[in-house]
């Protein structure tokens, strides 16, 4: 490999490394609380990520669309009306539908502990509840898309 061909491999993994993660953070369903996702969203730009906001009563298809549009890394969702189980692994189902398998879905909200494993199995990460502290999520974040997630 020539040295012009080895430097320009160099940088182009250099920015790769560089490139902030983006994220979109979205309210599906009839939720009207948005005063949490807003809070994600600071977190989000001030750890550093691109952040997107769908704003309120977002469809899955909606949602996964804009993830697309996007080329997000993360869909981050938040939900506090109990329709967990059916918005967010129709979310994770639409995207690998549309050949985006590889961005991490991530849930948040009232989520009991008993339906966590269920949305695991269905390719929703974190699924955090109230009080989670921001660096856990975003630790979250973080780890998951470095190893490959996207």
């Amino acid at each position: 490999m020539s040295s012009s061909a080895s430097s320009s491999t160099a940088t182009t993994t250099m920015q790769q490394q560089q490139k902030p993660i983006r994220v979109l953070v979205s309210k599906l369903g009839l939720d009207g609380h948005d005063r949490g996702a807003l809070v994600l969203c600071r977190a989000f730009r001030d750890a550093g990520m691109e952040v997107i906001y769908s704003g309120l009563f977002c469809t899955p298809e909606q949602v996964a669309s804009m993830a697309v549009d996007e080329d997000v890394d993360v869909v981050a969702m938040s939900l506090l009306n109990g329709a967990h189980l059916t918005l967010f692994p129709k979310v994770a189902r639409l995207l690998n539908e549309k050949g985006a398998g590889d961005i991490l879905v991530v849930g948040g909200g009232i989520i009991p502990e008993s339906d966590r494993k269920e949305l695991e199995s269905k390719g929703v990460t974190g699924n955090f509840g109230p009080g989670t502290p921001l660096s856990v999520i975003i630790k979250h974040i973080n780890e998951n898309v470095k190893k490959g997630k996207k």
